[in-house]
C-alpha cells in the first residue's frame, strides 16, 4: 500500500477519532434506548447488540480506520486535464444504474446503505463539508469528487467496521442506524476541525484559484450554467431530485424589482428551520462553483453601455469598465448636477447568475444581496457619493455571501465589516468636495478599486482594506488635533503622570503597610505626596537641593510626630518645623494642590504635632529602626514610563480636572460635571424607528444562517464599550443635539477627545466617567442607529413582512 499524502493521514486522524467518540455514543444509547423500550423483544434485541458491540468495540475502530486508509489508497489520481501520467491506470468507468444487473444483492444492498448513510451523515455538517471539498483540489493525487472524506466513504466504512463486529443481519441493522445517529452528530465538528487543519497546513480552498475552461466549451459553459450532467464540488449529482429544491428556494420569477421582493418573501416567510440544515446534501461551505465566480469576475469587469459620461469607444461603451465616470473627483457631481447612482448590478444579471448557480440555496441568497443593495443605494444616511463607492461591491458582496456562512450570521465577517465600517466613517463627513472629507472619499475610491480589481474572493484583501481605512482615520484625526494646539499629546502627558502617580502609590501602599504611623500621615503620603515625587522625577530643570528637601519629607513628617519628652528633643523640633512646613507647601504648589485640602490636612497635622510634646518617647532603639524603615521606603525612586504595565482592556478611572490649571482645560475642552445641567429634560428628536434598538432576530433572514449576536449597542451605558475613532455621535449640549466626531482615545480608555464643527472645529475632552453618566443619562448616542447592513437588512425584512400581508 503507497504511502498517503500527509494532508490525508492527519484528516483520517481525525475522522478516526470522530468514529471513536460516536462508538462510545452509540453503545452508551443502545443501553438508554433498551430502557425506554415498551417491548421485550426489543429491549432484549437492543441489550444484545451493546454487549456484541462493547465486546468488539476495539475490532469496530480497527476496521473502520482501515477501510478509510484503503479507499484513501485506492483512490485514483486526478491528474490534469489532457495531461497522461506515466504509469498511472486509467480511471474506472463510473458504474450507472442501467448496469446493476452486472452485481450481485448483496453489492446492490451495500450501496444503497452507503448512499444512505452518506446522506444522514451529511444532514447537519452541508457548510463544513463543502469547505473540506474546497480544499482537495491542492492535495496532490486527491480529486474533488471522489476524495476518502466525503460522507459515502465513511459510511462505507462504517457498514464494514459494524460486519466485522457480528454476522448477524438483526444485530447489524441495530449497531448500523445507532452509529449512523452518533455519527452524524460528530460530523460537524469534524470537518470543521479538518478545515481548520487544512488552513494551518498552507492548503487554499478551490475557489481562491479559479480555473477557467479554455475553448468555445467553456465560455458556453459559464454563460448557459451547469448542465443535466454536471456534478457539483461536494460530489452530490445536481439533476438527482432529491437535491433540486429545499425549504425556503426561490423560483425564478422574471421581471422587475417588485417581482424580486415577491420571490425574496416567499424565501423569508417559507423557509421553516433554515434551508441550509434541510436537505441531505452537501450544499453550503467556503467554496462556490468555479463557473459562477468566473461569472462574477467577467461582471465585474464588463462596461456598462453609456453608463458615467466618460469617453465611449466607437461600440458606445466607456473605455475601462462598468466604473467609468465612479472614480472621478466628486466636484462635478455637486455642482454640475444631480448625483446618478449606480444601477443594481445584481436585479440586471439576475438570470445569468442564477443559471451559474448551483443550486435553489444560492439563488436565495442571490435575491436577498440584490435586496439589500436595494435598501444600501436608498439609505438617507449614506453619502450619495460613498454609496456610489459602496455600490461598485456588489459582486464582491455577492460573493461573499455565496461561499461563506459567517456573511449573514456574524457581524465580524470582514466584508460586512469593511462596507459598514465605511459607511459609518463617511457619516461623520459633511463635505466631499474639500479636505478632510475628499481625502477620505479618495482613499475609499482606491481601497474599493483594489477589492474590484483584485481577488475579491480572498477575505486577507478585506482584512488589509480595512486596516488602511482605520489607519488613514487615525492618522487624520491625529493631524486634525495637532492644528488645534495638540490637545492629544497634551492629554496623553497627563494622563501617563497620573499613571505613574498611581503605580508609586501602590508600591508606597506595600511598603508602608508594616509602618506604624497615624492614618491620615499614611493616607496623605501615599496619595497625595507620591504624586509631589512622581512630579519632580519627570521635571529635571527644578533644583536639586529642593527635590532632595522633598525627598526627605516623607521621613522628617513621620517621626515629626513622634513623642518628644526631653528638652533636647522639643527644641530640636522646634528648630526644624519652619523647614519642615515651607517644604510641605512648596511640595504642594508643585501638584496645585486644592486650598480645601490643605487645610482639612494641617487641621489634623497641628494637633498631632501637639500631641508629640507630651507622652512616651521612643527608646532610641526603635527610634533609629523607624527613621531606617522611613528611609527605605522613600528611598525608592519613582516609576519611569518603561515601568508601567501594557494598557489593558478595562478603562482605568482617572480623574483629570484636578490636575490640569486653567488654560489647559480651556485647550481640550474639559467637560466637568458643572457644565451639563443633569436635571434638565433630554429632548429626544429621534424618530421612533431609531429611538428602538435592533435585536438578533431583526438582522436575521429565514433560510439563512441567523444572526450569532445582536447589533452593537447605539445608546446607554454599553456605548461606552463600543466607541471607534472617526464615528460620528449625537451629544446632547445646551438644550439641543450636536453631530461631535471621536477623535482620539487615550491608550487606557481612560479619556475621550470629541471635536465638533466644521470649518471652526470645537474640542470637547471628558473622562470616562463623565462618558458613562452622559450616556446613562441618554445624552450620547451613535448617530447611525445601526450599521448600514444591519439597517438594510432590517427594512428588507419589514418590507417582505408588508408584501406577505398584502398577499
Amino acid at each position: 500500500m503507497n504511502r498517503l499524502n500527509p494532508h490525508v493521514d492527519a484528516a483520517l486522524q481525525r475522522v478516526r477519532l470522530a468514529a471513536e467518540q460516536a462508538a462510545e455514543r452509540g453503545a452508551e444509547g443502545l443501553g438508554l434506548a433498551a430502557l425506554s423500550s415498551g417491548q421485550a423483544k426489543r429491549r432484549d434485541a437492543l441489550l444484545s447488540a451493546q454487549f456484541i458491540f462493547r465486546k468488539h468495540q476495539a475490532l469496530f475502530s480497527q476496521r473502520f480506520d482501515q477501510s478509510m486508509r484503503q479507499q484513501a489508497a485506492q483512490t485514483p489520481a486526478s491528474p490534469a486535464a489532457g495531461t497522461p501520467v506515466a504509469g498511472a491506470r486509467p480511471a474506472a468507468k463510473p458504474t450507472q444504474w442501467d448496469e446493476l444487473s452486472l452485481m450481485d444483492d448483496d453489492q446492490v444492498n451495500t450501496l444503497v446503505a452507503t448512499d444512505r448513510i452518506g446522506l444522514a451523515l451529511g444532514h447537519q455538517s452541508e457548510w463544513e463539508l463543502r469547505e473540506v471539498n474546497s480544499y482537495m483540489s491542492d492535495i496532490p493525487g486527491v480529486p474533488e469528487d471522489r476524495h476518502p472524506l466525503r460522507t459515502q466513504a465513511i459510511a462505507q466504512a462504517l457498514i464494514e467496521g459494524v460486519n466485522a463486529v457480528t454476522d448477524d443481519a438483526d444485530t447489524r441493522q441495530v449497531l448500523t442506524d445507532e452509529l449512523t445517529r452518533a455519527l452524524s452528530l460528530e460530523m460537524r465538528a469534524c470537518y470543521a476541525d479538518i478545515a481548520g487543519l487544512f488552513r494551518s497546513r498552507g492548503l487554499r480552498p478551490h475557489d481562491m484559484r479559479v480555473r477557467g475552461t479554455g475553448g468555445t466549451a467553456g465560455a458556453a459553459g459559464a454563460s448557459r450554467g451547469p448542465s443535466s450532467h454536471d456534478v457539483s464540488t461536494s460530489g452530490v449529482p445536481l439533476h438527482d431530485s432529491r437535491y433540486a429544491t429545499m425549504p425556503g428556494a426561490l423560483h425564478s420569477i422574471h421581471g422587475g424589482r417588485p417581482s424580486m421582493l415577491h420571490s425574496m418573501a416567499g424565501a423569508f416567510q417559507g423557509s421553516g428551520h433554515g434551508g441550509y440544515v434541510a436537505t441531505g446534501g452537501g450544499l453550503g461551505g467556503g467554496h462556490i462553483d468555479p463557473q459562477l465566480m468566473e461569472l462574477l469576475r467577467r461582471l465585474a469587469q464588463t462596461p456598462i453601455v453609456g453608463f458615467g459620461g466618460g469617453p465611449t469607444t466607437a461600440g458606445g461603451l466607456p473605455p475601462n469598465s462598468q466604473w467609468q465616470g465612479w472614480d472621478a473627483e466628486p466636484g462635478p457631481y455637486v455642482e454640475g448636477g444631480p448625483i446618478v447612482l449606480p444601477p443594481n448590478l445584481i436585479h440586471q444579471h439576475r438570470d445569468e447568475l442564477r443559471q451559474a448557480a448551483s443550486g435553489s440555496l444560492d439563488h436565495m441568497v442571490i435575491d436577498v444581496v440584490a435586496g439589500l443593495f436595494d435598501q444600501i443605494l436608498s439609505d438617507a444616511k449614506l453619502p450619495p457619493l460613498m454609496a456610489q463607492q459602496i455600490a461598485r461591491l456588489q459582486l464582491p458582496v455577492l460573493r461573499a455571501a455565496l461561499g461563506d456562512r459567517t456573511f449573514f450570521s456574524s457581524r465580524r465577517h470582514p466584508v460586512r465589516r469593511l462596507v459598514n465600517r465605511i459607511a459609518t466613517l463617511a457619516a461623520a463627513y459633511d463635505d466631499f468636495t474639500e479636505d478632510p472629507g475628499k481625502s477620505f472619499l479618495a482613499l475609499v475610491r482606491d481601497l474599493v478599486q483594489d477589492v474590484v480589481s483584485g481577488d475579491f474572493d480572498r477575505m486577507d484583501l478585506y482584512e488589509s482594506k480595512l486596516g488602511q481605512l482605520e489607519h488613514f482615520i487615525e492618522e487624520q484625526t491625529a493631524q486634525s488635533l495637532k492644528a488645534q494646539g495638540d490637545a492629544a499629546s497634551l492629554l496623553e502627558r497627563k494622563e501617563t503622570e497620573l499613571r505613574l502617580q498611581q503605580r508609586y502609590m501602590q508600591q508606597l501602599q506595600q511598603a508602608m503597610a508594616s509602618v506604624d504611623m497615624r492614618d491620615f500621615l499614611r493616607d496623605f503620603l501615599t496619595q497625595t505626596w507620591s504624586e509631589v515625587l512622581v512630579h519632580t522625577s519627570r521635571h529635571p530643570d527644578l533644583d536639586a537641593a529642593l527635590v532632595e528637601r522633598l525627598r526627605q519629607l516623607g521621613r522628617d513628617l513621620v517621626l515629626s510626630v513622634q513623642p518628644k519628652t526631653t528638652p533636647q528633643q522639643r527644641q530640636a523640633f522646634l528648630a526644624t518645623l519652619p523647614v519642615l512646613m515651607r517644604t510641605l507647601n512648596e511640595g504642594l504648589d508643585l501638584i496645585r494642590w486644592p486650598e480645601t485640602e490643605r487645610k482639612k490636612f494641617f487641621a489634623e497635622l497641628l494637633p498631632a504635632h501637639a500631641d508629640s510634646l507630651k507622652g512616651q518617647a521612643l527608646s532610641p532603639l526603635e527610634y533609629n529602626l523607624l527613621a531606617k524603615q522611613l528611609e527605605s521606603v522613600f528611598g525608592m525612586a519613582p516609576p519611569r514610563e518603561q515601568d508601567l504595565p501594557a494598557p489593558g482592556s478595562a478603562p482605568l478611572d482617572l480623574d483629570l480636572s484636578e490636575k490640569l490649571s486653567d488654560e489647559e482645560a480651556q485647550q481640550l475642552g474639559l467637560i466637568e460635571d458643572e457644565h451639563v445641567d443633569w436635571d434638565g429634560q433630554v429632548d429626544i428628536d429621534l424618530s421612533a424607528e431609531e429611538q428602538r434598538p435592533l435585536q438578533a432576530v431583526d438582522i436575521s433572514i429565514d433560510g439563512l444562517p441567523a444572526a450569532e449576536e445582536a447589533p452593537s449597542p447605539t445608546a446607554g451605558e454599553l456605548l461606552v464599550d463600543h466607541l471607534h475613532i472617526g464615528t460620528a455621535y449625537r451629544m446632547h449640549r445646551d438644550g439641543d443635539w450636536v453631530k461631535v466626531r471621536l477623535a482620539h482615545i487615550s491608550a487606557t480608555r481612560s479619556f475621550f477627545i470629541f471635536t465638533h464643527g466644521t470649518k471652526h472645529q470645537e474640542t470637547l475632552t471628558m473622562t470616562v466617567r463623565m462618558l458613562r453618566k452622559l450616556c446613562e443619562g441618554g445624552r450620547l448616542r451613535a448617530y447611525e442607529h445601526a450599521h448600514l447592513l444591519e439597517r438594510a437588512t432590517a427594512r428588507a425584512r419589514q418590507q417582505l413582512a408588508a408584501l406577505g400581508k398584502a398577499s
